[in-house]
């Protein structure tokens, strides 16, 4: 029984068409198969089969039924426009016979007899023709003709509106058409473009409506397949008059038609200038601007950048600029902020493709034409016109003019700042992004922006308002500048919105506007500080008069600068110690710079993902702007204060601890946390280096691509490998700075803006890492261990540390035997000095002959009587490299006789700044050891010093930009002419001045001074590209200024300074020299100016022989009396005891307790007539044991006021 709830015991009929077996019990091993389930399958599949049949048989009658309809259809239509082809045909048929019996020349001209025939002839036409069908195309030249005739002989394109819809229908035919006619012969092609004139003057408001498919066929007609304008020169006028016939009527929907003429027409390359013109005087300058700012086809808004053809979209904005260039100054403009918003958002997107091509032109591309490099293939020259129209932008009169009415009109109140806070934010983002597209003209774009209101007209009751202080004003109004003032902790949220931080929290919109405000303040603040003197930053605030300078005009009062500086020091606090927390940590790596190899040098250097989406990845973007990242920015800011803080430290106008943040550290656990931070910043560094990504190989990069490029030309494949491996190794490197930047805030504030932290605290931080660098390479830091470790472990190495020094020539033979230590120069050496009579002074070098070694060698080295030559002083006797010490050296090679890039003519060169790199090894040597030697370099060239503490930076000047203010330490005259032609109140230009310089050469052994017959020489160079050519002028005399401290302070001594500074960081690590300023590396190397603490001296002192202390700790009576003469003197006397004894006359930074070696003092007998001693090698005194004090104290004067010391012996 089969229980149901049917009632039914009869089991149902279960039929399986799966073939499946649906016993569980059942076997399932292939083998035990029965055949039935075989069978089974053939059934279901044959069942399946006639099923499909069945449904193929149901489907074929209405297919059947489908195709005989279409083709029905497609027979019947071209039956009846055969038969509208021949009724058409046969109407002509008449006209064509009477013009058998015309002149050919008067064929064209036949018009229609009546309206009526012209208009069914064009009714029918647009019924059956087809841009297929060749005839139609005929038909259609034979009726422009004659229709043309039509309406020049009526004097009306249109007899009434009954002709509207077939003329529309008309034109939509011919633009459909005529991209058949680039092949037929000029006389078709002109007779269709005159008719497609006349039916866009007749009809301009219908024929807007598909304006982008009539300028895309004037398009096809007019360009090739690249792009390229190729219309045939006798038709040029019909294809002009067919784009100015749309564009000249003012019409509702002009914006419709000028976006299809901005996308298709300026899209074309090499458009002649010609046509240019009679096109722009045609056009409105109005429209064009608001079509351009919104969207059009395939333009960043809308499309992915890797499918947008760039080269046309630089097309379209040179034509762009050309177009408002040359607008007529009567046609009714758009307001500048929206040209500048549609510049400055086309610009951004192509900023790549101009920094890299614009420098470019067809005679340097020709040089490297032979390599097969795809720099050379991706960044082809600009052609000319596209190079003037993007050059043009960054002229003094385009950018001069940009912020004329915006500063002229502005009131400082903060009403009128706020309401024009949009239009500030539109100039700055358009300025700072002429800064990304235009690097290599950055300084001239910030000088003409610093120019910017001048060219308003000046009153004597309302004097124009500088630009500098326009965005100052605009950047202390918002909300920005006011909350990063108050606490560093409100600019995380303002600097990574998704900070968990909400405090200080702006919109987006507001936020983004504010920030461009800002930043463009600080691009344009750094090069008003570079070429306004002191004189003018402390005084010109209080100038409000039209007759002052217009740089005093520009200074800033220094309340404000007091302002700028705490908003400065909180926001770079905070970018450098919450660094992890404004980059994001959830940020993902960059890859797009190994997309390089795949998708060429654009695509490396683009800041786009393929989705045209903006990366995100090693630096986070801010202010809305693509390419404003944050290290970008942290650069910005870091320079900028630095520059303030330079400029108070040469002049103070700043309170003493106004720099100080040390409210935000723990500095009882500063110096040792900082240690921490260095110790583990080497195992990092250790890390990478082991897998082959050294600083060193880095820095290199680029000379080794330099070098190899010739021997790689053809080999584009080994360039592409090697292009790899050199794009991983940067992305290691930006990784590991990255990292770096987070776990060592500390040392990175220490090493960007030391002023944060005490002078006293950055010295000791200073001798830890020297501690820590010699524990790193020697295991200990007594070099007495060192040696004997060396002695029994390695004497070879050991053999390389001693020299044979002769008295008489110390400087050559240090650097004949020690220039190839290179970096072992840190490791203790032994030397062994050698007199006139070549007996060698045998002695135990505890410490002392190494310093006596040092200070001998520097005060050789870098006197400026000795011959050398190699630095020279200035008027206050500060010390600085020669500057024309190369040059001197090349002219007495070529007055030898030896061709220039001879073997000795470049050994002789390379030998002399091997010298300047041995000397900063020296200078390296005394800082490493601590011993402080009496040599006083300029300012100008310490900072040079403090501003080398970047990534490799000791190698080159890389931060250090020369100014007006530094000049004054190089030359006084120099600095004092400079300062009256920039204050000069009448025409520069009579002076007859251009933009060259003239360096004078002494090529002698000794100075020119020395040798009153030797003649000096002039070499003449030029200080921009056709400078001697290029007239000094009231506008551009701050660059000629600027152009001539650069030259003087930067380019002409650059060799000699690079050798130094690298010789210099082989033995100190340029980052520990960016702790301190250009004063405060003076103080380190020669010691403190203040007056010597001579308890602290007293409590360091050791005593040898019988002034040894005793058991009850009491000193000898002699020294009683020592110490009670000594503590009487005055400070000139106490300083010259210091110099007696050490050598130098200043206290070491730390006090006595760092003296290296320690301050000593031992009986020189019992001759009360004895003068007292030193041996200034071990800082040792040889005091007689004097029983009066009266006696004492006039020896011990006689001896310190003498200036001698072995000689008294």
């Amino acid at each position: 029984m089969y229980p149901s709830f049917t009632g039914s015991a009869r089991r149902p009929r279960q039929v399986n068409l799966s073939g499946r077996n649906t016993n569980p019990f059942a076997a399932t091993a292939a083998s035990k198969q029965s055949s039935s389930t075989q069978s089974t399958q053939h059934t279901v599949a044959h069942a399946q089969a006639e099923r499909m049949q069945r449904h193929q048989e149901r489907l074929r009658p209405p297919a059947a039924r489908n195709i005989q309809r279409t083709w029905r259809g497609y027979h019947s239509r071209r039956q009846t426009n055969g038969a509208w082809r021949q009724e058409w045909d046969l109407r002509e048929l008449a006209l064509a016979t009477a013009e058998r019996h015309r002149p050919p020349s008067s064929l064209d001209s036949v018009p229609y007899n009546n309206g009526e025939d012209c208009l069914a002839q064009i009714s029918l036409l647009v019924h059956f023709a087809s841009p297929r069908e060749q005839s139609d195309g005929d038909r259609l030249v034979l009726l422009a003709r004659r229709y043309s005739s039509f309406a020049r002989r009526t004097g009306s394109a249109a007899v009434s509106d009954a002709w509207t819809f077939p003329l529309l229908r008309l034109a939509k035919l011919t633009v459909s058409m005529l991209g058949a006619f680039k092949s037929r012969t000029n006389s078709d092609l002109s007779v269709v473009m005159e008719l497609l004139s006349t039916l866009a003057a007749t009809l301009p408001q219908q024929m807007a409506t598909f304006s982008m498919q009539y300028f895309e066929a004037l398009r096809a007609v007019a360009s090739d397949s690249g792009g390229m304008y190729s219309m045939r020169a006798p038709i040029h006028g019909q294809w002009e008059d067919a784009i100015m016939a749309l564009l000249r009527p003012t019409l509702p929907k002009a914006e419709i038609v000028y976006r299809g003429f901005a996308s298709q027409i300026l899209r074309i390359a090499a458009i002649p200038e010609d046509s240019l013109q009679r096109i722009s005087s045609a056009s409105r300058v109005r429209d064009l601007t608001l079509a351009m700012a919104g969207p059009l086809p395939s333009t960043p808004p809308n499309v992915s950048p890797h499918s947008i053809n760039r080269e046309q979209l630089l097309w379209l904005v040179a034509y762009f600029v050309y177009f408002h260039r040359t607008a007529n100054p009567f046609q009714e403009r758009s307001s500048d902020n929206l040209y500048v918003r549609i510049l400055s958002r086309y610009i951004s997107f192509l900023a790549v493709d101009i920094a890299a091509r614009i420098d470019r032109t067809a005679d340097t591309s020709t040089i490297h034409s032979e390599e097969s490099t795809s720099t050379s293939v991706s960044n082809p020259p600009f052609p000319p016109f596209v190079r003037n129209e993007l050059l043009g932008l960054i002229s003094q009169e385009h950018i001069s003019g940009l912020l004329a009415k915006a500063a002229a009109s502005a009131d400082l109140k903060s009403e009128a700042l706020t309401a024009r806070s949009e239009q500030a934010s539109e100039l700055a983002v358009y300025a700072l992004t002429l800064l990304r597209a235009f690097p290599r003209k950055g300084n001239e774009i910030r000088m003409w922006l610093y120019f910017g209101s001048t060219s308003r007209k000046d009153t004597r009751s309302e004097p124009s308002i500088p630009a500098i202080k326009y965005y100052y004003s605009a950047a202390n109004l918002t909300s920005i500048y006011k909350l990063v003032r108050s606490d560093p902790n409100h600019a995380v949220p303002l600097l990574n919105p998704g900070s968990r931080r909400r405090a200080g929290v702006l919109p987006p919109p507001d936020r983004d506007e504010q920030w461009q405000v800002i930043l463009l303040f600080l691009e344009l603040y750094p090069i008003v500080l570079k070429v306004m003197d002191d004189e003018d930053f402390l005084n010109g605030a209080l100038s409000t008069s039209n007759t002052e300078s217009w740089t005093r005009r520009s200074a800033l009062g220094l309340d404000q600068v007091r302002d700028l500086t705490v908003f400065l020091k909180n926001l770079a606090f905070s970018m450098y110690w919450n660094a992890p927390e404004i980059a994001g940590v959830e940020e993902p790596e960059n890859k797009s710079s190994i997309a390089a190899y795949f998708g060429g040098d654009l695509a490396a250097l683009s800041d786009n993902h393929p989705d045209g989406k903006p990366v995100r990845s090693q630096d986070a973007t801010i202010a809305g702007l693509p390419w404003m990242t944050l290290s970008y920015m942290k650069g910005m800011v870091t320079g900028l204060l630095r520059m303030i803080y330079e400029r108070d430290s040469r002049r103070k106008f700043l309170p003493g601890d106004h720099w100080l943040m040390t409210q935000w550290f723990e500095m009882d656990r500063f110096v040792p946390a900082v240690v921490q931070e260095e110790e583990e910043k080497h195992k990092i560094q250790d890390s990478y280096g082991a897998d082959g990504d050294g600083e060193e190989e880095d820095s290199n990069d680029e000379v080794e691509e330099e070098e190899v490029r010739d021997i790689l030309v053809g080999t584009q494949r080994t360039q592409q490998v090697r292009n790899i491996e050199r794009l991983r190794r940067q992305q290691r490197k930006a990784s590991r700075r990255k990292y770096l930047e987070s776990v060592t805030p500390r040392l990175e504030i220490l090493q960007n803006m030391p002023f944060f932290i005490p002078f006293s605290t950055r010295v000791q931080a200073f001798r830890q890492f020297v501690m820590l660098d010699q524990l790193r390479r020697r295991r200990t830091t007594d070099p007495d261990l060192w040696r004997f470790d060396m002695m029994n472990s390695n004497p070879t190495h050991m053999g390389r540390h001693k020299a044979r020094v002769h008295r008489d020539s110390i400087f050559d033979d240090a650097f004949e035997q020690y220039y190839s230590l290179g970096e072992g120069l840190k490791e203790p050496i032994q030397i062994a000095f050698v007199d006139q009579f070549d007996t060698v002074e045998e002695g135990i070098d505890g410490g002392g002959v190494t310093k006596e070694f040092l200070t001998s060698v520097t005060s050789e080295a870098f006197n400026s009587m000795n011959g050398l030559d190699m630095f020279v002083e200035n008027d206050q006797h500060l010390l600085y490299p020669n500057p024309t010490a190369l040059d001197e050296r090349k002219e007495l090679l070529r007055q030898a006789g030896e061709a220039e890039g001879s073997p000795y003519y470049n050994e002789s060169t390379r030998d002399l700044l091997r010298r300047f790199e041995f000397m900063g090894r020296i200078i390296g040597k005394c800082l490493y050891e601590g011993i402080l030697v009496d040599i006083h370099f300029a300012p100008f060239f310490l900072l040079k010093w403090a501003l080398t503490g970047g990534h490799n930076s000791a190698s080159r000047e890389s931060s250090y930009h020369g100014n007006l203010n530094d000049l004054r330490d190089l030359d006084e005259a120099l600095y004092q002419g400079l300062l009256q032609l920039k204050n000069y109140p009448g025409d520069i230009e009579s002076m007859g001045l251009t933009f060259e310089v003239t360096d004078t050469l002494f090529p002698s052994d000794r100075p020119s001074s020395y040798h009153p017959s030797q003649a000096p020489i002039a070499r003449s160079r030029e200080l921009i590209p056709n400078g001697s050519n290029t007239p000094v002028t009231n506008k551009n005399r701050l660059v000629y200024i600027t152009n001539i401290a650069r030259h003087r302070l930067s380019v002409q001594p650059h060799h000699q300074t690079s050798a130094f500074l690298r010789g210099l960081g082989t033995i100190i690590d340029p980052a520990w020299l960016s702790m301190f300023n250009q004063h405060e590396l003076q103080t380190l190397i020669s010691g403190t100016d203040s007056a010597p603490d001579m308890d602290d001296l007293r409590r360091h002192t050791l005593y040898g022989g019988l002034y040894v202390l005793g058991d009850d700790g009491r000193e000898h009576p002699t020294i009683r009396l020592f110490w009670a003469t000594v503590l009487a003197f005055d400070m000139d006397d106490k300083m010259k005891l210091i110099k007696f004894v050490t050598s130098t006359p200043r206290a070491p930074l730390l006090g006595f307790g760092n003296l290296n070696p320690k301050f000593s003092i031992r009986d020189g007998g019992n001759d009360q007539t004895r003068l007292p001693t030193t041996s200034t090698c071990v800082n040792l005194l040889k005091l007689p044991v004097y029983q009066d004090g009266a006696v004492l104290k006039e020896r011990l004067l006689y001896s310190i006021r003498s200036g001698a010391g072995f000689n008294l012996s």
